[in-house]
């Protein structure tokens, strides 16, 4: 018996569409880079990019435990010296790119080098329900439904 490895060529990407609203966001983030990677198919291959293409939907409405609202920070340099920048979590979900969160997220379980890169140019995030690939004709990806602990309410 031989081990199959998949090909670029053979690989077939779907198109996903994820709502975010009123799911945890570590809990989503985990799930897309688990599809983004291709991780949940038969024919994943961890050397080729077999991973869907993911749309994300109101990733301003995306909710997070506890207190990272007000506690858990963003640091960012602007690459002067002495430009280290901070921005807690409440400011960006509430800002103009709330997006950047679910990115952030996501980017950080995908593997760091090329083909993480690659696989992160098929992630999608709109932070409002409306996204301009209905051409695709993306299937819908019910995370809330996967597990109750996925959605919280308050």
């Amino acid at each position: 018996m031989k081990t199959y490895s998949a090909k670029p060529s053979e690989v077939v990407k779907k198109w996903v569409v994820v709502d975010a609203e009123g799911v945890v966001l570590g809990r989503l983030a985990s799930i897309i880079a688990n599809h983004l990677r291709g991780k949940h198919k038969p024919s994943y291959t961890p050397h080729v990019d077999c991973g869907d293409n993911i749309i994300v939907i109101n990733a301003a409405k995306v909710h997070v435990t506890g207190n990272k609202l007000e506690d858990k920070v963003f640091y960012y340099h602007t690459g002067h010296p002495g430009g280290i920048k901070e921005r807690v979590w409440g400011k960006i979900l509430g800002g103009a790119h709330p997006e950047r969160l679910i990115i952030k997220a996501v980017e950080r379980m995908v593997p760091r080098g090329p083909l993480g890169r690659q696989q992160m140019k098929n992630l999608r995030v709109y932070a409002g329900a409306d996204h301009p690939h209905e051409a695709q004709q993306p299937e819908v990806l019910d995370v809330a439904a996967m597990n109750p602990k996925n959605k919280r309410s308050a």
